[in-house]
């Protein structure tokens, strides 16, 4: 039994975070609209995967714009708008869009005026021209262009958001996480875009997100499960040992040390955001954090194998590594839920959750065969010996009574 199994999900792990850091480098200046349309300018809207291109023109002054929402399902609406009196939604010009029962696209303008409205057309104080909207690809986007001769600066106030729809008619949106960050302001002549009020720190807040999920997903999710294998299956073999007995404390350690700044950035961006409170999410992350703690802990007191109270460590040991391996996995698809980022990065991980439990349960197979080969062996050889003594054989969680952990 060789050690390059282990090779399969660590090349994975490298994979993922690579493809998952890169995802989050892309900006919308990539884009390339189906309609070949072109934008002197554009934004990365700094939450609910949403971007602004938009070009001014400042003889007419009006600005044409694009707003993308990717990620995005039929069963909910989208909204874009400005605000020309203050920060917010309420008082806010919104641009509608939503795909209807029927399949077609309905796209309008709608004066907002609170935030429990639902979204009622009516005309806006500037005029809006070019109006439109399509939805394909998980993908949907507003085109109009706004007339603005009656601003009184270059400077707005940006507001965009989503919500459900029941049938055809747009719901009042969320009024938690992301939804209640989604204001910016916008400067149509320079080309920038800031934060806005209540939104400040939001994009820093947003990477600090994603670096969290990604350290989370790596630590508690893969590396945790990984080092688990190494313990259970490859103490089995004689061959492997001691190497698998430092294998599994390197893995392990490294899971805990890569866990503990992905939970502490988790806690410093809870600090950071008061009123918004993912409290599932945060609870198992405490937990989780103090049960991989006390694990860490019991390394220090360790009995020696041949100590009488070492079945008892060992029943400690093997139950929190357990938990920690459970409450991780629950814990990183709670995450997704709240990053929300597209789908392939929770397909993947998925994935490599279900190669380790294959490769577990061949392993898991494996394993008893030779244990009982080996059994099978000692037996014959203690009735050829005449004696009540044969060679021990390790059993894949033998470490109950013997072994190093």
């Amino acid at each position: 039994m060789g050690l390059d199994l282990r090779m399969v999900p660590l090349c994975c792990i490298m994979v993922l975070a690579t493809k998952f850091l890169s995802t989050y480098a892309q900006t919308c200046s990539n884009y390339a609209f189906a309609s070949n349309a072109l934008f002197s300018a554009c934004n990365d809207l700094p939450v609910l995967n949403s971007f602004l291109h938009y070009t001014y023109d400042p003889s007419s002054q009006t600005l044409s714009i694009a707003y993308r929402h990717t990620n995005f399902d039929a069963s909910k609406w989208v909204a874009w708008g400005i605000n020309p009196t203050s920060q917010g939604m309420a008082g806010s010009q919104a641009l509608v869009a939503f795909q209807q029962s029927d399949g077609s696209m309905r796209v309008y303008t709608s004066p907002v005026t609170g935030y429990n409205t639902q979204l009622a057309a009516g005309d806006l104080t500037f005029p809006v021209s070019d109006l439109s909207a399509t939805y394909s690809n998980n993908e949907i986007i507003i085109f109009a262009t706004l007339g603005l001769q009656n601003a009184t600066s270059a400077n707005m106030n940006q507001v965009w958001q989503e919500g459900q729809l029941s049938g055809n008619a747009p719901m009042p949106h969320a009024t938690s996480g992301d939804n209640i960050m989604s204001m910016a302001t916008l400067n149509v002549l320079s080309g920038q875009s800031g934060t806005a009020g209540g939104a400040s720190g939001t994009s820093s807040k947003t990477k600090k997100r994603n670096i969290h999920g990604v350290l989370n997903a790596i630590s508690w999710g893969i590396m945790m499960p990984i080092g688990a294998i190494i313990a259970r299956y490859l103490r089995v073999f004689q061959s492997a040992d001691p190497a698998w007995f430092y294998l599994h404390v390197t893995c392990q350690t490294s899971a805990y040390i890569i866990g503990v700044a992905g939970w502490s950035t988790g806690i410093r961006l809870g600090s950071q955001s008061p009123g918004i409170q993912f409290t599932s999410h945060r609870v198992i992350g405490i937990i989780l954090f103090c049960v991989a703690t006390l694990q860490v802990i019991a390394l220090l007191v360790r009995p020696k194998k041949e100590h009488k109270h070492r079945i008892f460590w060992n029943i400690y040991h093997h139950s929190l590594g357990y938990t920690i391996i459970i409450l991780g996995i629950i814990n990183i698809f709670k995450g997704f839920d709240i990053l929300n980022p597209e789908k392939k990065w929770e397909r993947a991980y998925t994935g490599i959750i279900v190669v380790l439990a294959i490769v577990a349960a061949i392993l898991e197979a494996y394993t008893w065969f030779v244990v009982l080969k080996r059994k099978k062996a000692a037996n014959a050889e203690k009735m050829a010996n005449g004696n009540g003594y044969g060679n021990n054989a390790h059993y894949p969680y033998s470490g109950m009574t013997h072994g190093r952990v």
